[in-house]
This record gives C-alpha cells, structure tokens and sequence, in this order.
C-alpha cells in the first residue's frame, strides 16, 4: 500500500464521456491504434483497430473496428478485406503491407445505430477526407419548360 497526502478537493474531477452510440452521420476520425489479435476459438485472427472522432462535439470519442482477416468463414474474411480495402483507400494507402501506415491519416467514417441492438453503432464505410471538403457540383440551370400548346 502506497501512502500519500492529497488533497481531492483542491481537484475538479474529469469529465466522463459517455458511451452512449453517436447518432448517425460522417464523422472526421484518425486511426490511432490497430493490433492483430486471435480470435476467442483460436482459429482465426482479426485486426482491431482504435478510431478516434477528431472534429465537432464528438471529438476526442473512440470507436473500435474489428476485421476478421482469417476465419474459417470465408464470406467473414471477404467482408472484412473489403472493409480494409476501404479504409486504405480512404486513407489514400497503396499497397497496404503494415496496418500502422494506416494511422494518424484523416478520413471520414460513416456510422449508423445498429438495427439488432440500437445502444451500439454500426460502421457503414469509410470516405476520403477530402472527399468531405470537396465542394459539391453546382446545380444545373433548369430551363423554364416550353409552353403548352393551349398557352398563349
């Protein structure tokens, strides 16, 4: 036992963030961790990756992604090499050979409340951040429709 004298009120106490889901929409995130690990039956293995909000209210929350790279279930690993290949591409990381090339890169994450159980969210994919500042395309002129023929 380790003996000290502080003094707890002369502290305020952090703020606790909430791990409450984030509602619905495209979050600015970097990657800031990722790990291979074994799964729980040891036949397979997942990258876990650490996603971290970098912008707006949420900024600062995490997020975590687990890709199963080896399953005995291959629609499990196709999922997931789709998954990565995306978030490669948002990252703008070509080839992939290390997962931490993938870190600290902005990108845009896409989240959803997952429909089995609304207390958690579900990744829906990945963009490029630049796609998020890209100016959308200017709308075209509409031409005033012709006249009828009953029209004068």
């Amino acid at each position: 036992m380790a003996t000290i004298d502080f003094d707890t009120t002369a502290y305020d106490a952090p703020v606790r963030s909430s791990f409450d889901p984030l509602p619905p929409g495209d979050y600015a995130i970097i990657i800031t961790s990722s790990e291979a690990k074994d799964t729980k039956a040891g036949t397979g293995q997942y990258i876990e990756l650490t996603l971290q909000v970098t912008e707006g209210e949420y900024a600062g929350r995490r997020i975590w992604e687990r890709l199963n790279i080896h399953n005995q279930s291959k629609v499990a690993e196709d999922i997931a090499r789709a998954q990565l290949n995306g978030i490669a591409q948002a990252c703008g990381v070509e080839p992939l050979r290390e997962t931490e090339q993938l870190h600290d890169i902005p990108l845009i994450l896409c989240l959803d409340l997952d429909r089995r159980d609304p207390t958690r969210n579900k990744i829906m994919g990945y963009k490029s951040a630049g796609a998020a500042s890209k100016a959308k395309p200017a709308a075209k002129a509409v031409a005033a429709p012709a006249k009828r023929a009953w029209e004068r």
